[in-house]
């Protein structure tokens, strides 16, 4: 299969990126800087990240297509504001997660961002699901960059005046060189930021512009140390059709109202776990050293007894520090309880923690 390029890669051949295959894109592992600064760059001043991979997929409908999506996703899907967004599962009848994502509230229905090695499963999920009944557009010809970091605001502003008015989690429409672009308030680092859909055509334009105004091109190592440190799920690590939102630590992301009514994909294990409780659970980990626990590292108790494997670990650049994320035995899921991580054949001491590592800072209006 041919590997795909986004409408930015000669863009990012051009500041130096070194390159990875990721879900069938050749994208931007880092650029000449390094992750480490990269991360710090985003932290303190604005990075811009292509994740155009990903999918764009429009759902046109009125208020049927709101209640036929309530049967899918676990949220209040039809007292959401119009152009507000929810984070959200698309999940499997014992409540598996295909996919984690966004869903954003339009007039004409709703655009939901998926994870780009999922885009094309969720796509025919969904329309089996929904039988067919709405028009539905997976679509490519839009670019998708997010900006983060705390000047991110004040740069966007100067090249798109409005965007200041959006409060974390709510979008709308604007107009960058004739063309609309949906513009959200949100991201995945923990940082304030935008997240822009634009035609292919132009997006290589506004991130020249962006770069003008002192922004900078980060890549996808980057935007993992980010998400790790601000406690946030990756698909494929501590998400996957395995894994049901209540062990992943998620029940927040499930509405009240919806657990009420017991009618979405899903909802009668969601309901089993929220009484009964779950076996494992998704934890933060702080080794207590410098040692980084990867994925699959082995998780340990005081008793030498395996209660745990992480799912991601890193250095946190912002933090000073290793950070790993994980699924444990519930038992031994409280904060500050010792645990050993296997790296190499031998035993490093850790402490369960709480998430994020690093405080996020988001706009606050979250509707």
């Amino acid at each position: 299969m041919d590997i795909k390029k986004t409408s930015l890669h000669k863009l990012h051949q051009q500041h130096n990126a070194k390159f990875v295959e990721f879900a069938g894109y050749e994208m931007p592992i880092q650029y000449k800087e390094g992750i480490v600064e990269e991360h710090k760059f985003t932290r303190t001043h604005c990075g811009i990240f292509d994740v155009s991979h990903m999918g764009q997929l429009y759902i046109y409908g009125d208020d049927q297509l709101l209640e036929d999506l309530e049967k899918i996703f676990p949220i209040d899907l039809k007292n959401l504001k119009v152009n507000y967004s929810k984070y959200s599962f698309l999940m499997n009848a014992d409540a598996g997660i295909h996919d984690d994502l966004i869903v954003t509230k339009i007039e004409s229905g709703v655009i939901i961002i998926l994870n780009a090695a999922c885009k094309d499963t969720d796509f025919e999920i969904l329309q089996k699901t929904l039988g067919g009944k709405y028009k539905m557009v997976l679509d490519d010809e839009k670019s998708l960059i997010a900006i983060q970091g705390p000047q991110s605001s004040k740069i966007l502003e100067e090249l798109i005046p409005g965007v200041n008015d959006l409060s974390f989690m709510s979008g709308n429409w604007f107009e960058f060189l004739g063309s609309k672009t949906f513009i959200t308030r949100s991201g995945y680092t923990g940082e304030d930021g935008f997240e822009i859909s634009l035609d292919n055509s132009k997006i290589e334009q506004l991130t020249n512009n962006l770069i003008e105004k002192g922004a900078k091109l980060i890549g996808l190592g980057a935007r993992d140390t980010l998400r790790l440190e601000a406690g946030l799920c990756l698909y494929g690590h501590e998400l996957d059709i395995h894994k049901t939102p209540i062990e992943a630590n998620l029940k927040w992301a499930i509405s009240k109202k919806r657990i009420e009514d017991k009618n979405f994909l899903g909802s009668e294990k969601i309901l089993t776990q929220i009484n009964e409780g779950v076996q494992n659970i998704r934890v933060g980990i702080k080794p207590e050293g410098r040692i980084i626990a990867r994925e699959k590292t082995k998780i340990f108790n005081e008793e030498d007894n395996l209660v745990g494997e992480v799912t991601s670990g890193t250095f946190g650049p912002s933090v000073n520090g290793p950070v790993a994320m994980g699924y444990i035995n519930k038992e031994f899921s409280k904060i500050d309880t010792k645990i050993f991580l296997e790296v190499r054949g031998k035993k490093y001491p850790a402490n369960i923690c709480g998430l994020p590592f690093y405080k996020k800072s988001y706009v606050k209006g979250m509707n």
